[in-house]
């Protein structure tokens, strides 16, 4: 396979199975930054240039992100999308532009293959890991712009000897699990349209958290920290907030973590124009899903408290993940909606406590809800004055339809699901 400025051609990685060789470095992909801005980030073999961006037929920056560790033996590479751009290219290799119109956008998280202790996937196996599949489904549906909520590096332990299903399996902070658990499976969504990359708790500092500094991290820093300072993007016409939760405690609020949160909330909220949308990992009011949950265990303690008296009338829904199914919770006027897209690939979870109307989340009554445990990801359709939602699984079958009109939100399940 011939290279240009050591980027391999992006075809090989998104067009079909990726060879070895061509998996290791994984072309060219496009992602909005903290600044409201656009970034063209590249991954390129150690010791070769990073790629020739043009827009417009003029060439623009591309600097090193990132140099080559023990770790992580590759070149991160990033370069600024001009304002406006009409068309962009690395090496020659067309890229997705930004969109001028809003008109669909895919949802997913929870991505990665979960090796740890006794929690085994079978990486080897698409049936069990299902994030190719998901990933050549979604960027089929053509869309505008993806938004992953979070949780893309998995592998933190060896898998098990005599388990074929993950042998040979990497693990660890490194770049051969970062390859292996998102970027070969990735490779034909990230050519689809641009991104928008919400950190999760599996990018944490102790767990894939290096790598998501020098891979995805939308600021310029490459430092591993606990939490990063919220931003706000406006995108063809929609707001959406970006917070950091990675750091927050699920079933408790410890007071240190809620000070730190509550004032990035108040200053990211402040910002909130008519119908925005909240993108955090982990969702703020949902009901905890895992075998054996106690009944009205909520999601996520130290967010709800540090949120607590801050929600502007402006903001209609939180999109998270972190639970591995798909659920909606409506709360009519009195709270915006959540939904949870938290089941891209990795091990499902059933859906143990039942989404019942009148049930308490933080005080407020879900006014309806559904759950959804089964593999998938999320489309939305913009309509005139809100969104049709579709989502989709492995098979490309529809599980569920909803509709989204400012705080309203009723998602409904195809019969026989």
């Amino acid at each position: 396979m011939r290279r240009v400025s050591g980027l391999l051609f992006a075809a090989a990685m998104f067009c079909g199975p990726p060879s070895a060789r061509a998996a290791d470095y994984p072309g060219a992909w496009v992602q909005y930054v903290a600044d409201g801005g656009l970034e063209i980030r590249s991954i390129v073999a150690p010791g070769m240039n990073c790629p020739a961006l043009v827009a417009d037929g003029i060439p623009v920056a591309s600097e090193e992100r990132g140099a080559p560790t023990p770790a992580y033996a590759v070149k991160v590479c990033a370069g600024r999308v001009p304002e406006g751009a009409r068309s962009l290219n690395a090496d020659g290799l067309p890229l997705p532009l930004p969109p001028r119109a809003l008109r669909r956008i895919v949802v997913l998280g929870d991505t990665g293959c979960r090796l740890k202790g006794a929690a085994v996937q079978d990486c080897n196996s698409p049936a069990a890991w299902p994030f190719d599949t998901i990933a050549r489904r979604a960027a089929a549906q053509r869309p505008d712009l993806i938004i992953h909520v979070g949780d893309y590096h998995y592998r933190e332990s060896a898998c098990p000897e005599g388990r074929p299903g993950c042998a040979g399996s990497p693990f660890g902070d490194n770049w051969a699990v970062w390859q292996r658990d998102f970027f070969n499976q990735a490779g034909p969504l990230l050519a689809a349209a641009p991104w928008v990359m919400v950190r999760g708790n599996h990018e944490s500092c102790d767990r894939g958290g290096i790598g998501w500094f020098r891979l995805l991290e939308p600021r310029p820093t490459t430092t591993c920290t606990a939490m990063t300072e919220p931003y706000a993007l406006s995108i063809a016409g929609q707001q959406l907030l970006i917070f950091d939760g990675a750091d927050a405690d699920d079933p408790k609020a410890p007071p240190e973590k809620v000070a730190a949160y509550r004032p990035q909330f108040a200053s990211l909220l402040a910002q909130a124009k008519p119908r925005a949308w909240l993108l955090t990992h982990r969702p703020i009011w949902s009901l905890a899903q895992f075998a054996g949950a106690p009944g009205g265990v909520t999601l996520n303690a130290t967010e709800q408290e540090a949120i607590r008296g801050l929600v502007p009338p402006q903001l209609d829904m939180v999109i998270a993940g972190h639970v591995h199914s798909f659920m909606s919770f409506d709360f009519g006027p009195a709270r915006p909606a959540q939904l949870v897209v938290g089941n891209g690939g990795d091990a499902n979870d059933a859906i143990t406590q039942p989404i019942t109307p009148g049930a308490m989340i933080d005080g407020v009554p879900i006014r309806r809800g559904m759950g959804v445990g089964d593999y998938g990801y999320l489309v939305l359709d913009r309509r005139e004055g809100g969104w049709a939602g579709t989502l989709r699984g492995l098979d490309d079958a529809v599980l569920a339809r909803c509709t989204l009109y400012g705080r309203s939100v009723n998602c409904v399940k195809t019969p026989g699901r």
